[in-house]
């Protein structure tokens, strides 16, 4: 059925209602909200949208390649076929997991899952393989040929050769796995990979050397280790001064927060969180911002805040307050844990009902908290949980891949609010939809993003000055980020559970 039909576009030449509308409606029972883009309002400079390679990468890039090249367009082509409708979901930023080498120790690692051990290039006695990382590096280059303007290299334990316990995950939660000694080690481990990166034709752009530093890392599951502030300072200023005296131009992102409210709380972590104070006052003894690499954002991740409504709002707004003179990335999400019974993580589902659960999380990082980036955790998933881009059987060699209505949604955003975009003020009045819109770097495009939840469609009109509507793409049970025939006869309607991206110019 469809939906999108007859566009009405009100141009005015000023806004004179000074940021209210009202509502208005058609001669059918249904209402129309209307919605009017402010694009002299502005917010956050958008910088990417991204997913990362761990863990399932290191074994699908080694796979057949018509199948992960064809697990490549999804995530990066922004190509569109024959009938227009786009190829991938077009990310602009890759995220690839140096891992610590976990894997080389196979089950005597002590993690039993083979697809959560890391790869390394540096090996057992010392050298380095460049060969060691294959499947991962073939991610990588594709991404580059499909044009994917930014690479992050990303840690969750340093190297077991370095580690206080030699394994890939800490004894307790107490102490962090990595003497002070050894920052150096770690950093020059982080600088030689990049650099034998770069030499495969691989430029990163970011380094993220810590991870969800706030939790623990005891129990084998994964790679990982607990940091405390003063620790995460101290590595962070042996890098900057390597990557200095290298005269790379890499910057340091700092510092994955397990949750949102780690940024600007110390929560039940006491030297553990408030890292935008800890990092970003210059008051602060673990002050960074003063450094020449340091990227000039901080970032969390958004997992356990985003149920119930309340919580989802509040954290982003308090997030918001906390974080100004400091951009904010979204660095890592996926749907985990019951959610205050709105969805449970267990268990895959392809459909739109985990999709719009996301939806909602992009629009409340990206309006609320004024995230310049946004980064789903798993691009490729082997598990039964709500975590991938794409699905794949748990196969080292071989299988089958599906692809989830997570991608195409993820896509109503990164394919097309591009590097660059700032977003807009929107403005209505009770309206059941969730809206956000963006303009282009020179100003001649615009893009707008609804998010309809309620198993209803929704009659809208749009007011953006000096606009016109060009192209319509819907994610929705039935489709896929697919183009929308515009005709002009019929008021345009939300389809019902769908995301839905208009093109302007």
């Amino acid at each position: 059925m469809r939906t999108i039909s007859k566009i009405i576009v009100i141009c005015y030449v000023c806004f004179s209602c000074a940021g209210t509308t009202v509502d208005t409606s058609s001669s059918s029972a249904n209402p129309v909200y209307t919605y009017v883009v402010n694009e002299q309002k502005t917010y956050q400079t958008i910088e990417h949208f991204g997913a990362s390679d761990a863990w399932s990468c290191q074994f699908v890039g080694n796979w057949p390649i018509p199948k992960k090249n064809a697990m490549a367009d999804l995530l990066f082509s922004q190509e569109m076929d024959g009938k227009g409708n786009p190829k991938g979901i077009g990310l602009s930023i890759w995220r690839y997991n140096l891992g610590a080498g976990s894997a080389d120790q196979g089950v005597g690692s002590g993690i039993g899952d083979a697809w959560r051990r890391g790869q390394s290039f540096l090996q057992a006695d010392g050298s380095y393989d460049w060969s060691a990382m294959s499947g991962q590096v073939w991610f990588a280059k594709a991404a580059k040929e499909r044009n994917v303007e930014k690479l992050l290299l990303f840690c969750n334990s340093p190297h077991v050769s370095m580690t206080r316990n030699r394994k890939a995950y800490s004894d307790s939660g107490s102490t962090s796995n990595l003497e002070e000694s050894r920052y150096d080690d770690f950093a020059d481990y982080l600088v030689k990979s990049v650099e034998g990166m770069s030499q495969m034709g691989l430029e990163v752009d970011y380094i993220s050397p810590v991870n969800e530093p706030q939790w623990d890392w005891a129990d084998g599951g994964q790679e990982g280790t607990p940091f405390w502030n003063h620790e995460i300072a101290g590595i962070a200023r042996v890098l900057n001064q390597q990557l200095q005296t290298k005269d790379l131009t890499i910057k340091i992102d700092i510092a994955e927060a397990a949750q949102l409210n780690f940024l600007y709380e110390q929560a039940d972590k006491p030297g553990r969180a408030s890292q935008l104070g800890a990092f970003f006052d210059s008051n602060s003894e673990n002050y960074l911002g003063n450094l020449s690499h340091i990227s000039k954002a901080v970032s969390g991740h958004s997992y356990f805040t985003t149920s119930p409504k309340d919580k989802l709002w509040s954290v982003r707004e308090q997030l918001s307050q906390a974080s100004t003179g400091v951009d904010f990335w979204m660095s890592e999400y996926c749907i985990l844990g019951g959610n205050d019974g709105e969805i449970d993580g267990n268990g895959r589902d392809l459909g739109m009902t985990p999709a719009l659960y996301m939806a909602k999380v992009i629009h409340a990082d990206l309006t609320v908290a004024n995230a310049a980036a946004w980064h789903w955790w798993l691009a490729i998933s082997p598990y039964d949980y709500k975590d991938g881009l794409i699905y794949i059987d748990k196969n080292q060699n071989d299988g089958t891949y599906s692809e989830s209505k997570m991608l195409w949604t993820l896509g109503n955003y990164s394919r097309f609010v591009r590097p660059g975009y700032v977003r807009m003020d929107v403005q209505t009045k009770n309206s059941p939809l969730l809206v956000s819109a963006y303009k282009s770097p020179d100003g001649n495009k615009s893009v707008v993003v609804v998010i309809n939840t309620t198993p209803q469609a929704q009659e809208v009109d749009f007011t953006i000055p000096g606009k016109n509507l060009r192209e319509v793409y819907v994610t929705s049970d039935t489709e896929d980020l697919a183009l929308q025939t515009l005709e002009n006869d019929e008021q345009l309607s939300i389809s019902a559970r769908s995301v839905t991206t208009f093109i302007f110019e």
